[in-house]
């Protein structure tokens, strides 16, 4: 059955092929940051994806010179006071990355300035990931004062080892595409002129591949991330447990007062 996609605010769709569907995170004027509604759409369109039999491959890329630049911290200050809103988002935390690995669709991701946040996790989690040598890749969960949830510990050992997932991780050092590449973290490096093209061609060959090869390999490639799951669940419940703490507020706190911020070196843990 074949959807529409209409209704959503954040995400935009087009058909480089007839089989291929492009999403783009269209926020340009903010650097396709993703607020609440952003958030949910990009976690959820993966089940439409899925029902959808005129899709045999996506693209996934974000509008202009940025792929995404993170949540919006307005986002975050709520999660910090309500407890709905912050279980909603561990729900959604997990929907995300359960959703595209159970895609049975193949995902190319291109990847050009910031990625940061959930649409980083969605970029790494794609099937093929395409990055330019401008490509701005920063994981910054440790930065705000919590533990490195969404999709790290899932994905990072697997694609780049574990010596590199921990330097990255726990740092927040940002990686930009060349290095991405060398470490093993992207797919393919590409010129920034030659992202658009190389992004269509590769979801053009496996719309046209066999349907039921592409599904069953990437079922059954996908099968290494569910049986880290419990490494994946226990992150993002540190994550969201991290954010009751002090730790996020004063975070938040010194990007507003553009100041360094100052944590308690103390830890029971």
């Amino acid at each position: 059955m074949a959807t529409s996609y209409d209704g959503y605010s954040q995400l935009s769709f087009d058909r480089p092929h007839d089989r291929v569907l492009r999403i783009t995170i269209d926020n340009e004027a903010r650097l396709n940051a993703l607020n609440a509604d952003g958030h949910r759409e990009l976690t959820y369109v993966w089940n439409e994806i899925d029902r959808d039999d005129s899709v045999n491959a996506v693209i996934l890329r974000g509008r202009g010179k940025a792929f995404s630049a993170g949540g919006d911290f307005q986002m975050i200050e709520e999660v910090l006071d309500d407890f709905t809103a912050l279980t909603g988002l561990w729900k959604e935390a997990r929907d995300l990355v359960y959703n595209i690995a159970n895609c049975n669709k193949p995902i190319v991701s291109a990847i050009t300035g910031p990625c940061v946040g959930a649409g980083l996790a969605a970029a790494l989690l794609a099937d093929i990931s395409i990055a330019t040598p401008n490509a701005k890749i920063v994981d910054g969960h440790t930065r705000l004062g919590v533990a490195a949830g969404d999709h790290s510990v899932l994905i990072w050992p697997l694609l780049c080892g574990m010596a590199k997932a921990k330097y990255y991780l726990m740092l927040c050092e940002p990686i930009d595409g060349t290095e991405a590449e060398r470490i093993g973290l992207v797919s393919r490096l590409v010129e920034e002129e030659e992202l658009e093209a190389t992004s269509i061609d590769i979801a053009t060959r496996l719309a046209e591949g066999s349907p039921s090869a592409m599904r069953f390999t990437k079922y059954a490639l996908n099968n290494v991330l569910r049986m880290f799951g419990p490494a994946f669940d226990a992150s993002t419940a540190l994550e969201m447990l991290g954010f009751t703490g002090p730790d996020p507020r004063e975070s938040i706190n010194a990007r507003k007062e553009k100041r360094p911020p100052v944590f308690n070196p103390h830890s029971p843990l």
